[in-house]
């Protein structure tokens, strides 16, 4: 099945010409790149986000598949869905699932098969995972990834299937690079949304999934993608990683000016 562009000329140029400029004003040429288990990056519209993604791409050394993890914000489709054959047609290209490792993650365990659902519904108008790509087709024409969206997950839900990613990962072959897709705070003032997401960002560079998940219940934080960040957390932290490093964090208050009703974005890297 080839997954056709939900939200080109929306969220991004739908011209190829142009999408590639505008990709290209957002990236950071010369950055120093490394190789990632985890990573956050942002999916509001690039004309809002698009520095911190771009910023946040600028210094990934490039794995063979991204895993990507992202909310699901239309409510179509079950609580965690992957859509594990076919590819995802861009603008600028098209983008290939690795079809042997959704298998693999979709064959895992039965604790996990009860969890992920093969369902390419959940994925025909989400735009979470789909503006990542433009970052990736920059880099990469031959980087593959395996799509999943996730609706809603407890914190045990999100342990165990962060743990089974890792277990599938440490036994592959290739790199594989997860990427947590999520907006910080929405629509808040600029001052309450750096509080808020200060927070939140603070427990990510700890490497604490349980703490992130308990901040944003608690604190009331709309950080909509608080679900994928804390399963790539506990597959990274799985993994051995070492450190979350900020790389870039803004609000929509600096683009658009208005900052009594802003989104706040944030991209990070998991070491």
């Amino acid at each position: 099945m080839i997954r056709e562009p939900a939200v080109a000329g929306q969220f991004y140029e739908l011209s190829p010409s142009r999408l590639s400029n505008q990709v290209d004003d957002y990236i950071e040429t010369g950055a120093e790149k490394e190789y990632a288990l985890g990573v956050v990056s942002p999916h509001a519209g690039l004309m809002y986000s698009g520095r911190v993604a771009g910023a946040t791409y600028s210094r990934i050394s490039f794995p063979r598949t991204f895993i990507l993890l992202g909310p699901n914000h239309t409510g179509l489709g079950s609580p965690v869905s992957m859509m594990s054959a076919g590819a995802w047609k861009m603008p600028t290209g098209q983008v290939q699932i690795d079809e042997e490792l959704a298998g693999r993650i979709k064959n895992h365990s039965e604790s996990i098969s009860e969890v992920v659902s093969e369902d390419s519904q959940a994925h025909q108008m989400e735009h979470s995972l789909e503006v990542q790509l433009p970052f990736i087709l920059h880099y990469s024409s031959q980087a593959a990834i395996v799509p999943v969206t996730m609706m809603s997950a407890s914190l045990d839900t999100c342990r165990a299937f962060g743990e089974a990613l890792a277990d599938i990962i440490q036994n592959t072959e290739y790199k594989v690079t997860i990427i947590a897709s999520s907006d910080m705070s929405h629509y808040e003032t600029d001052s309450a949304a750096r509080e808020k997401d200060r927070m939140a960002i603070d427990r990510i560079a700890a490497l604490d999934p349980e703490g992130l998940y308990r901040t944003v219940r608690d604190e009331r934080i709309s950080m909509c993608g608080v679900i994928p960040v804390t399963t790539m957390l506990f597959a990274v932290n799985t993994l051995g990683a070492k450190e979350a490093v900020l790389v870039r964090y803004m609000t929509s208050g600096e683009i658009s000016g208005d900052l009594d009703y802003v989104v706040g974005y944030a991209g990070m890297l998991i070491k």
